[in-house]
């Protein structure tokens, strides 16, 4: 295995980059640092050091050693969970929550980086194999391996970045008006507030947004419940929010027009941006479990009938 042992070093390194330049700390706070950082990056080089010795394995016909793969995948689905767990655990603590839609998406996202160290590296592999099969000299084989990983990481990047709230809908800023105790945002009855105090914080800081779905897919991604969750998570966190425990009066609620599917959602923040809340909702995620494709559907089942 001595003639593999650039192969193995070049994809090790390529597949632990891989997994560290995915390592960011963002407002949601997560993966935490130092802890979480070292424990990332330590299952970032078993992944690595696991695709990097994929394909010299199979070259010697070391076939049992691939083995170590499926068992590296059950591994990671372990992680997915131990994540999950972690953010469950401290879901109690936030003024507003994630909620668990949320939840199960970033607990995937660190799920699915583990496999984009592992592929990196195996591509990585893939390159200094042939370059050695053309017998071409050791330096050209580590160029050839580190540009065979970047193109990996390059389309795994794309492919893992996922969508934005601003991809699938437009967002503008609303009015906030009541009716009696009635909070109401662009015709769209939210929540009753009882409270003088709070009614007259509404009107003098309060700030709304309203989200308009570019076509039926985001509609039915916006009627998703876990995906308004988020949302309002996104905006409380960026945003801050004037709001304790037991202030329910204070709490977001992205509530759906179900005439058109658009969604309002009022907060109260510690500095009264409106054009702020709009940028916040924009770049929010799209969850991968409130993604639909009902015109799709409704095709298909057309086509069945015919």
């Amino acid at each position: 295995m001595d003639k593999y042992f650039i192969s193995i070093v070049t994809s090790l390194i390529m597949g632990t980059l891989a997994r560290v330049l995915m390592m960011k700390v963002d407002y949601r706070q997560y993966p935490t640092y130092p802890q979480a950082y070292l424990s990332h990056f330590t299952l970032g080089i078993i992944a690595a050091a696991l695709g990097a010795v994929a394909i010299p394995s199979i070259a010697e016909k070391e076939f049992v050693a691939v083995t170590f793969l499926a068992l590296a995948a059950q591994q990671f689905r372990d992680v997915r969970n131990m994540e999950r767990q972690s953010l469950d655990n401290i879901e109690v603590t936030e003024l507003v929550p994630r909620g668990t839609a949320y939840i199960e998406d970033i607990a995937k996202t660190f799920e699915a980086r583990n496999y984009m160290a592992i592929l990196t590296a195996i591509g990585s592999s893939i390159g200094v194999y042939i370059a050695i099969y053309f017998k071409l000299h050791w330096s050209v084989q580590i160029v050839i391996g580190v540009v065979f990983g970047a193109i990996v990481i390059f389309y795994l990047t794309q492919m893992l970045k996922g969508g934005a709230i601003d991809d699938i809908a437009d967002v503008r800023v609303a009015e906030i008006t009541f009716e009696g105790p009635l909070l109401t945002i662009a015709g769209v009855p939210v929540m009753n507030i009882g409270l003088k105090e709070s009614r007259k914080i509404f009107q003098d800081v309060g700030i709304a947004v309203e989200i308009i779905p570019k076509n039926p897919y985001a509609v039915a991604i916006l009627g998703n419940i876990g995906q308004r969750q988020s949302i309002q998570h996104n905006a409380a966190t960026q945003l801050g929010i004037r709001k304790d425990l037991d202030e329910p009066d204070f709490t977001p609620i992205a509530r759906r027009n179900p005439e058109n599917g658009n969604i309002v959602m009022a907060l109260i923040t510690m500095e009264s941006d409106a054009e702020a809340l709009v940028e916040v909702v924009k770049r929010s995620p799209v969850l991968e479990s409130s993604k639909r494709k009902p015109v799709d559907a409704a095709g298909n089942h057309k086509n069945r009938e015919k």
